[in-house]
Parts: structure tokens; C-alpha cells; sequence
């Protein structure tokens, strides 16, 4: 019995959320394999098999890789799922879950997804109703799929040595191609991995990155955005934060004018301490709050900006 665990990388290093994923499959207590795919995989399966817990790295390279579509990775996955693996696992990011379902799907067993604890094998509990409630979930599935909510975790260190074993790929799958990427070049940290977060919602109008870009500059932070800012077109799509953004759990988050919508909570009341400002003293995101200022935005992000230098 072991568990084989999905690798989400950039083609340089493993992604923060593979880290924490890694942590959560310790719960099973059985041998953790990383399996890495892409066109170049050796810098990636190194850090890999340098992280405690890992018991091997499954490096899997060609040039169709080098754009990883789910179906090849499911593909890639049930090819190695007769080497006695009873478990799959991977981080609940869109790699994750767009390879998991199917891969569960193929296999014709359930999955859980978005697991925030793991008690034992087949008991895992997730969050419903944009996080109001937590579900256990119980499966006797013999195959075990799940994806897990990173931020529930604390990120795998350093401090191994494990085996790499190189494999072949099998031939691209029919279906879909990748056509192109569009990115974004910024020079504040991911979203989903930053410690600090400052957050605006609708009532910034457009002085959305007026007010906030500045206090964002001066504590290193992401710039993060609730739905209905991003709905009016205040904000990007990338930095929406809950239940149908990005789900974030830093060391603090700053919610400037944000009332406290179910799905935003959802996303974000993990992080450690909680600065919320809002003129309603009755808003829900002060029944999350560590720290709550009843005052104007306009007033109070300025000013802390300044006290910040």
C-alpha cells in the first residue's frame, strides 16, 4: 500500500500547495511517491526527492508535457496506478482538480474533494455552504482520490534524499492541445501563497489600486479583491478572493470595505490574524475579525499607509 501524489509545479520548482499536500498525505501512513510530469522534469524531481516524507520521485518527461492538460496527466497516472498505489492525492488547485475527477472517474470509484482533515483512510471532513459547515465523508472505496485544500497544511521542509525513477511518457491523448498562455507579469507575490493579503471590495469604485496599492507596496503583500469588486470591473479576475476565487490563508489579511459575503469568508477566514475595516459595525466580516476598525476606508488606509513609511 502507498500513495501516489500529483506534483504541481511551474517547470522550475514545486508549487507551495505540492508542499502542503505532501503534509496531509503523511496522515495515511504509508510510502509518499511524487510524481512530476512535464518536458524537463529534473530540477523539479530533485527539490522533490529533497523533501522529508517523500518516499520516491516518478519523473515523467516529453515535449507534450511541456503544456500539461489533464488528460494526459490522467493518462499518466492510471499507468502507475498498478504499481499497488491505493491512494492519489493532490493539491485542490486546477491542476488538481481538473486530473483527479477524471482519473476517479476511470477508475469508476468516488473522490473527495477539497479535504481539510484527514482522520483515516476513507474518513476526511471538507467544507459546504461556503464553509458555514464541514462534512464528514465517509468511503470504502478501495481506490482512494482526493484533493486537498492547501492552506489547511503546513508546507512540507527539506531534509531527504529520496530515489528519482524516470519513466516514459505514453502518446499525447486526442481531445484537447493546448493553444496558448497569457501572462501576467506583476511584482507583488502569488495570491495563493502570500503572508500578508490586502483586500478591497466594491465601494473602492475606482479608486480601487489608489487606495490599496500603496499599503500593499509597503508590507510586501498581494493585492487580493472580493467577487462583486471584480464583477464591476474594479479588479482583475486573478486576485478574487473566496469560495469561487482563490482560497488564502496568510499570516494576516487586511479586508478594507468588505462586508463579509459567505463565499468571501469561505476563502479567507484561515488567515492568521484578520484586520477588517467597514463603517457598519454590524458587517460579518467583524465576527471573523481579530482586529476590527469601525471607520472610513478612505481615511484609515491612507493614514496606516503613512504610519508604515
Amino acid at each position: 500500500m502507498s500513495t501516489l501524489l500529483l506534483a504541481d509545479h511551474d517547470g522550475h520548482q514545486l508549487k507551495k500547495a505540492t508542499l502542503q499536500a505532501i503534509t496531509a498525505a503523511q496522515a495515511f501512513n504509508t510510502p509518499v511517491d511524487v510524481l512530476v510530469l512535464g518536458s524537463d522534469t529534473a530540477a523539479v524531481a530533485a527539490q522533490a526527492a529533497s523533501i522529508a516524507g517523500v518516499a520516491r520521485v516518478i519523473a515523467v518527461s516529453a515535449p507534450h508535457l511541456a503544456h500539461l492538460l489533464p488528460e494526459d496527466a490522467a493518462a499518466i497516472i492510471l499507468g502507475q496506478l498498478n504499481a499497488g498505489y491505493t491512494t492519489v492525492i493532490a493539491a485542490h488547485t486546477t491542476l488538481g482538480k481538473d486530473t483527479l475527477p477524471r482519473v476517479a472517474a476511470l477508475r469508476d470509484v468516488g473522490m473527495a474533494s477539497d479535504v481539510i482533515r484527514i482522520h483515516a483512510r476513507g474518513q476526511y471532513e471538507r467544507p459546504i455552504y461556503a464553509g458555514n459547515a464541514i462534512a464528514t465523508i465517509h468511503s470504502d472505496e478501495a481506490m482512494q482520490v482526493l484533493t486537498i485544500r492547501a492552506t489547511s497544511y503546513a508546507a512540507a521542509a527539506a531534509g531527504n534524499s529520496a530515489e528519482i525513477i524516470s519513466r516514459s511518457a505514453p502518446a499525447a491523448q486526442a481531445g484537447s492541445q493546448w493553444l496558448a498562455d497569457d501572462h501576467k507579469i506583476s511584482d507583488r507575490p502569488e495570491l495563493a501563497t502570500a503572508p500578508v493579503v490586502v483586500s478591497g471590495g466594491r465601494c473602492l469604485g475606482e479608486r480601487f489600486d489608489e487606495v490599496l496599492a500603496p499599503l500593499a507596496a509597503r508590507l510586501g503583500a498581494a493585492l487580493g479583491a472580493t467577487r462583486a469588486a471584480v464583477d464591476a470591473g474594479l479588479a482583475p479576475n486573478e486576485i478574487q478572493v473566496g469560495q469561487t476565487g482563490t482560497i488564502v490563508a496568510p499570516e494576516l489579511y487586511i479586508a478594507a470595505g468588505i462586508s463579509g459575503a459567505a463565499q468571501h469568508l469561505g476563502g479567507m477566514k484561515d488567515s492568521k490574524v484578520i484586520v477588517a475595516i467597514n463603517t457598519d459595525p454590524d458587517a460579518p466580516i467583524f465576527k471573523v475579525a481579530d482586529i476590527g476598525i469601525v471607520a472610513d476606508l478612505f481615511d484609515v488606509v491612507p493614514e496606516l499607509t503613512r504610519q508604515l513609511g
